[in-house]
């Protein structure tokens, strides 16, 4: 029996883990909590010591940016050298990128029961895709399509955050009083959109919960969440002008997934064409809600099979 490989999305608040087989099937996926004082190499090692044949190679999608040797995660207190990790789990191959190139490794692999399609848009197939949203923080990849898709790593997430809207500029300007220095992903992210929410209602509900109860019809988490979609699509709309992204824009992240009922009726598609002269441009684009439980799982089990050739 051929080995597996191990695959691991490593973000902020979750570990997922799982067995990539040589022909990209995932096996044995699980995943975890992260605690705040948890070192996740403890949650690979048991992976391995658990896998029957243990993997001999490994992909590591972890949230934040991987520059050289030393990888330091954005929001979570986890740094490591790549090649001491590597010796101390025994393996001998390992490929670490960030959680959201390994999300658009996916996305060619996507079926369509893994997506939500947005109305409008068409496909084009020479064109670039763009995965793009909000978990722990906000996640930006593009896909070049090739005959080796080259993925292009981005932290998009902390460019300065503007307002378009009078509502949207009151609350940049509450958050420049208590924050400083305002970034996308403070408002479009879990974190932000609990913060969206206090600003607008006054109310301390997690993410999870705003997004239960929009789901439920709740009015005032109904319009958070659509403030948080406008001003969302506001952002993906830039990104697709960034990344020339007329393959289609990929909607992921938990947020994404959890908001996925409620992004056709919110504004989003309105506020991304909003970018004139490009209006018609945009309008082109596909838009695609990814609910597939661990994209980032799927497009390591990409890399996996390069790494295994």
């Amino acid at each position: 029996m051929a080995k597996p490989a191990l695959v691991a999305d490593i973000g902020a608040s979750t570990i997922r883990v799982a067995l990539a087989r040589a022909n990209g099937a995932l096996v044995s996926m699980r995943s975890f909590p992260l605690r705040s004082d948890e070192n996740p190499e403890t949650r690979l090692a048991a992976a391995l010591l658990a896998a029957k044949p243990r993997p001999d190679a490994a992909v590591l999608a972890v949230a934040g940016p991987v520059d050289g040797d030393q990888v330091t995660m954005t929001n979570f207190n986890w740094s490591f050298s790549q090649k001491t990790l590597m010796r101390s789990l025994k393996l001998k191959r390992m490929t670490v990128v960030n959680d959201f190139v390994a999300v658009a490794h996916a996305l060619p692999a996507l079926r369509p029961a893994d997506l939500v399609s947005l109305p409008g848009g068409h496909k084009n197939a020479k064109g670039n895709l763009l995965a793009c949203g909000p978990g722990s923080g906000f996640g930006v990849s593009a896909l070049i399509p090739a005959r080796r898709p080259i993925a292009i790593a981005s932290e998009a997430g902390h460019m300065r955050l503007g307002a378009a809207t009078a509502d949207a500029a009151r609350v940049v300007a509450h958050l420049v009083r208590e924050m400083g220095t305002v970034v996308t992903e403070h408002v479009l992210s879990g974190p932000g959109l609990a913060r969206l929410h206090r600003i607008l209602t006054d109310r301390h509900e997690s993410a999870e919960e705003i997004a239960a109860a929009a789901r439920k019809g709740q009015a005032e988490a109904k319009a958070t969440v659509n403030m948080f979609l406008r001003w969302f699509g506001r952002i993906a709309g830039d990104l697709a002008l960034t990344f020339d992204a007329r393959g289609g824009v990929y909607l992921a992240g938990g947020v994404s997934r959890a908001l996925a009922p409620l992004v056709a009726s919110s504004g989003f598609r309105e506020a991304f064409e909003n970018h004139p002269p490009y209006a018609t441009r945009l309008a082109a684009i596909p838009l695609y809600v990814v609910v597939h439980p661990a994209p980032g799982l799927a497009g390591a089990a990409v890399l996996a099979r390069r790494l295994m050739r």
